[in-house]
């Protein structure tokens, strides 16, 4: 019963919270897998978090856990070492799911909902530095920002499923048919910027997928610009 009241508190929240100016996207990476026994709840979370304006959610499933009895049909070794290039950034010692990383400095407990709302609104309050524009031209997007600060700016062309429903037979969830929102099926960098003088590229981005375009300080650094395309 606890749960059930933290769950429908939080889904208030959410609804409450779409009065708030939207200064975003927050970009919310979640990290999982189908084979974690405490992920369903944080897997659940995100596909509120994708219905958002506000917020660019995605899963990125990493394979670390496909040893106890499952392999994670989603998971990449890329997403497992992003996790943990994170974990240097922030000089943590271990890795763990269900992890979400907002704004891609904010580690929080994948698991818990107020934390993870609290930490969105914070982000949404301050907002993103550079403003980016996503345009469809047949098989590419084009990106664009108006030059501001001064860094060292990597930008990074994401794509995605929208939803997907697994069937578990083996591992710590066997028996449960499990429902995934946003599942990352790439992420690759597709150029570098410096801030200082207008932003403008072309890349592409084939079939009918949502396209994610995120500027980050480095790799793995503060994100400073998102936008999508769905």
């Amino acid at each position: 019963m606890r749960s059930f009241l933290t769950l429908m508190s939080f889904v208030g929240l959410f609804h409450a919270s779409q009065a708030v100016a939207q200064n975003g996207p927050v970009v919310v990476e979640l990290y999982t897998s189908q084979g974690c026994s405490s992920c369903p709840p944080a897997d659940a979370m995100l596909h509120d978090l994708a219905k958002r304006d506000d917020v660019i959610a995605l899963a990125l499933h990493v394979d670390y856990w496909d040893y106890i009895g499952w392999k994670d049909i989603f998971a990449s070794p890329q997403y497992t070492e992003r996790q943990h290039a994170y974990a240097r950034a922030a000089n943590a010692t271990t890795v763990y799911t269900p992890q979400m990383i907002i704004g891609g400095v904010d580690h929080v407990i994948g698991s818990r909902p107020m934390q993870v709302m609290d930490t969105v609104q914070a982000h949404n309050r301050r907002g993103n530095p550079f403003d980016v524009q996503l345009t469809r031209r047949g098989n590419n997007v084009i990106v664009n920002a108006a030059p501001g600060a001064r860094g060292d700016y990597v930008v990074q062309l994401v794509r995605y499923t929208p939803e997907e429903t697994v069937s578990i037979r083996r591992g710590e969830n066997a028996g449960r048919n499990l429902s995934y929102a946003n599942i990352v099926t790439s992420w690759d960098v597709i150029g570098q910027w410096d801030g200082r003088s207008a932003l403008a590229l072309e890349a592409l981005a084939n079939g009918d997928s949502p396209v994610v375009v995120i500027l980050q300080q480095g790799a793995n650094g503060p994100i400073v610009g998102a936008a999508e395309l769905r």
